[in-house]
């Protein structure tokens, strides 16, 4: 049974983490930081009894649910959109607060400028190919190499055989290293 200080400890080890996987499911930060944000809560709403080592699976698969959440309410939320817009002509222009929020980086001491300019171009190709891979291909490549969980783990999270996650997991990785190669990125 995971304590109180656990259970925070925990959400605060995958939270980075969870925020860049949700980001590449969803493709919009704000999207991507409400979904980090329900999985948190309805792990620790839902699970808080469960043991320590049992929270990253039941995290997992809490946050691959919550995405296919977002994507369905999204999809019914756009068609009533589409379907009320002739009814009013303006755009209401609210802002979202969230725009102005910046994540905090790494601090890199002892580099020079030119090698972390280039450290963030390689960066930037490789976050702009993984999110070309199609979905069930990027979901399978961040947990296994992302968040370094196991075959039969990854599996799991995401309701499949173990086959059908190496499958994707070979296929992602096969179409990320043509694509950098292609870009002349060699690592």
């Amino acid at each position: 049974m995971a304590s109180r200080q656990e259970l925070s400890d925990f959400l605060e080890s995958i939270e980075r983490r969870a925020f860049k996987q949700a980001v590449y499911a969803t493709r919009d930060d704000d999207s991507a930081l409400d979904v980090v944000q329900d999985a948190m809560f309805k792990l620790a709403e839902k699970y808080a009894d469960k043991p320590v080592a049992e929270l990253p699976l039941l995290f997992q698969r809490i946050l691959q649910n919550v995405i296919h959440d977002h994507f369905r309410r999204l999809k019914v939320r756009n068609l009533w959109t589409t379907l009320l817009s002739a009814l009013q002509p303006g755009e209401d222009g609210d802002g979202d607060p969230l725009d102005s929020m910046e994540i905090e980086g790494d601090s890199r001491t002892g580099e020079s400028a030119a090698q972390l300019v280039e450290r963030d171009q390689i960066l930037r190709a490789i976050d702009a190919e993984i999110q070309k891979l199609p979905p069930r291909q990027r979901e399978a490549f961040v947990m296994r190499y992302w968040q370094e969980m196991d075959v039969a783990e990854t599996a799991i999270a995401m309701g499949c055989s173990e086959g059908s996650v190496k499958t994707h997991c070979s296929r992602a990785t096969h179409t990320l290293a043509a694509a950098l190669k292609a870009k002349g990125i060699t690592l």
